[in-house]
């Protein structure tokens, strides 16, 4: 039921709007056309009803004649109609451009473009709609005035001798209504309470003022004669054909261009709908589906003489608070339309058209976007408001297409340029501030703040394409000629072209010339575009080389540049022999014969490259002490990877944390190359502190100490990391 009285509520509010749309496209061909043309708005309102909600499936979504059809078509038939064709031919060609325009729609459906549709960027829109909104009241100007056939909006309004009394007024009555019917009562549309208003207006005008008004022969301020009988509709749906067999017919460009432009706008219009419409339901539609039901619908319009339209926001919105919930609204409010062609014509005749006027003068008000003249008020918006801007100049004087296509270029363009002045280097950094997350010892440390100034870190992000590489490259040349190491990280980059590839080889080909290495890492493997990178570069011949290297991660890659600083600045002959129980940090102060008892109690163990130490989960077992080799610890991660935590170097040890509160071990240690361990188990530890309880103080000591150098250097790395 909810449907049913949402169909209901949606027809009120879409039917007398698709009368005036018909009437605007059919007025140019003269008054006794008025008539035609409101009846191809009701036959569009039950086609579209019908077919689009049966076939689009968008929940809650009404479809009818709308203003971007009723703005390109009259536009159509006013520039014939100035050319003095024919009206055989302007009919011909309005069909054939709806026909048409249905059958691209279907293609926008099948071919999936809809998916595009989404990504129109909000200032084309913008302009779009207001540049509609502008084209509606001005073309409707002129029969609200009254003013003669020929006069457009500008010659109208210069002319206020030529305006009709009774139509002025109408009119008025009908807008003020329509606008404030909302303060008064919600439970009638606000369209039909400003049309009532309208029509009263004009019987009491005719009762009162000008008894011609009461009669329908040779009026010209209402509809006039309908005819939906049988004989009416099949002559609806013959008309067209007739027509075309005897006329002549319209050129292929003549019929193609406004097909296309009407195609567009109906598709962009309904997929505006059904994006607020899945914002305010928490539903999401299906845009490819929507554009087939919607060529379709607009098909079936076009074969029984209809006007074509899109999804409406209007009686959309109205269905959706009358208890609307599924796409069975749509075909409700369709069946309810076919039940108003069929019962009341007889008093649609007799609608004044200046009441449809000015109801479409309040709905192209409505569509302009106020809102974007507030863009003007800060500079940085203010190219927002050019590009509407334009849009709404160019629909105005150009065409809707040319206006939806400079917009998109425009925006396209400002895009570019705000990529272009973005800068791609997040951070710079030297290898005498930023370190990898090897633990060194104080003389390694020592050796780094000194001759890291060398080594460059580089940590690029957005997009490296045409547009940014010059500027990145002249970035990079300040520090090309003094760098022994520039390490780029990639981590935060989204995309990379050519261009950008052919900047990284000119890079190496420098940092070759002198010595210097260039070193690449976190390459990702799967860009916004779809791209590997590595696999990427690897084509463009950036591969691992003497004086290039990859790298999977940055602390890796910053371990490498620092193994080979300690090679050329370090006395390594003291870490190539395996480190005796005394030379550990941790037993300094350990008496030579408390030094015998614990070197009693622990065993060494020797691994190989790559085989595992510790696993996440198993239980404590006690201290390792490294006398020789390396050892990488890692987090396990929900996704099945592992996160590096830091690699552990001679001399140095780890387990403490489980060493002191029994927990199991919580991350996974394997040796980086062959090592040598020492074993303090912890069981045979505290046997020992019983009888030794210094022994037991020094230890506790040195591991507090231990953690608490760890705790700092965990500190500076997140202090680095928020400062990026």
């Amino acid at each position: 039921m909810g449907d049913v009285w949402g169909g209901f509520a949606a027809m009120l509010v879409a039917l007398p709007s698709a009368i005036a749309f018909g009437v605007t496209i059919f007025a140019p061909l003269g008054s006794e056309f008025g008539a035609k043309g409101a009846l191809a708005g009701m036959l569009g309102v039950t086609a579209l009803g019908l077919v689009a909600a049966s076939f689009g499936g968008t929940q809650r979504l009404i479809s009818a004649p709308c203003a971007p059809a009723a703005a390109v078509l009259s536009a159509l038939s006013i520039q014939m109609a100035q050319q003095a064709q024919s009206p055989g031919l302007i009919l011909v060609t309005l069909f054939l451009v709806a026909l048409v325009a249905s059958l691209i729609q279907l293609g926008f459906g099948v071919l999936r473009i809809g998916d595009l549709m989404r990504y129109m960027p909000y200032t084309v829109v913008s302009g779009y709609l207001s540049g509609v909104g502008l084209i509606v009241i001005f073309s409707q100007l002129p029969k609200w005035l009254a003013t003669p056939k020929g006069m457009n909006w500008w010659q109208s309004l210069q002319a206020p001798e030529l305006w009709q009394g009774t139509s002025l007024a109408t009119g008025a009555t009908t807008a003020l209504a329509m606008i404030y019917a909302p303060k008064v009562t919600t439970k009638v549309p606000a369209v039909i309470v400003g049309l009532l208003a309208g029509i009263a207006m004009y019987w009491l005008l005719g009762w009162t003022l000008a008894p011609g008004l009461l009669s329908m022969e040779g009026n010209a301020f209402i509809i006039g004669h309908l005819s939906a009988d049988l004989e009416g509709l099949v002559k609806a749906v013959t008309g067209p054909w007739q027509s075309i067999l005897g006329s002549s017919m319209p050129g292929w460009q003549q019929v193609l261009v406004p097909a296309v432009t009407l195609a567009v706008l109906l598709s962009i219009d309904t997929l505006k709908t059904c994006l607020v419409l899945d914002a305010l339901t928490g539903t999401r539609h299906n845009s490819n589906k929507e554009l087939i039901g919607q060529g379709l619908g607009n098909l079936a319009a076009t074969l029984l003489g209809g006007a074509p339209g899109a999804g409406t926001m209007g009686a959309t919105l109205v269905n959706k608070a009358s208890g609307g919930t599924t796409f069975l609204s749509g075909v409700f409010q369709g069946l309810w339309a076919l039940l108003a062609v069929a019962l009341l014509t007889p008093l649609i005749a007799w609608v004044p058209v200046a009441s449809l006027a000015a109801l479409l003068v309040v709905i192209g008000y409505r569509m302009i976007d106020w809102h974007s003249l507030s863009l003007l008020k800060s500079r940085d918006t203010a190219l927002e408001f050019v590009v509407i801007i334009s849009v709404v100049v160019v629909a105005n004087t150009v065409s809707l297409i040319a206006a939806s296509g400079l917009g998109v270029a425009l925006a396209i363009l400002m895009f570019i340029s705000e990529q272009v002045h973005a800068s791609n280097v997040r951070r710079l950094s030297h290898g005498n501030q930023t370190f990898s997350k090897r633990v060194r010892t104080f003389a390694q440390r020592q050796i780094l703040e000194t001759h890291g100034a060398r080594t460059v870190i580089v940590e690029l992000q957005g997009s490296l394409f045409f547009g940014t590489t010059d500027r990145l490259l002249q970035f990079l040349e300040a520090h090309l000629k003094s760098a022994h190491n520039v390490v780029l990280d990639f981590h935060r980059v989204q995309s990379l072209d050519f261009t950008a590839g052919h900047m990284l080889e000119r890079v190496e080909h420098q940092l070759k010339e002198r010595g210097a290495h260039l070193i690449l890492s976190r390459l990702p493997e799967k860009t916004v575009t779809g791209k590997d990178l590595r696999t990427y570069i690897g084509h463009l011949g950036l591969t691992a080389s003497a004086t290039t290297h990859l790298f999977s991660d940055l602390s890796d890659a910053l371990e490498w540049v620092e193994s080979q600083l300690l090679l050329q600045h370090a006395d390594r002959s003291s870490e190539t022999a395996s480190l005796p129980l005394g030379a550990f940090d941790l037993l300094d102060g350990v008496s030579q014969d408390e030094l015998k008892l614990l070197e009693g109690i622990t065993q060494r163990e020797f691994f190989q490259k790559g085989q595992p130490i510790v696993e996440t989960g198993a239980p404590g077992r006690g201290l390792f002490l490294i006398a020789q080799g390396e050892v990488k610890i890692t987090l396990r991660l929900a996704d099945g990877k592992s996160l590096h935590v830091t690699t552990l170097g001679q001399g140095q040890m780890f387990g403490e944390m489980s060493f002191l509160d029994d927990a199991n071990y919580s991350a996974d240690v394997h040796a980086a190359e062959n090592a040598e361990l020492i074993v303090l188990e912890k069981q045979h530890f505290l046997q020992l502190a019983q009888e030794h309880p210094r022994i037991l103080s020094t230890v506790l000591r040195r591991i507090g100490l231990g953690l608490a150098a760890r705790l700092r250097h965990t500190n500076d790395e997140l202090r680095n990391a928020v400062e990026s």
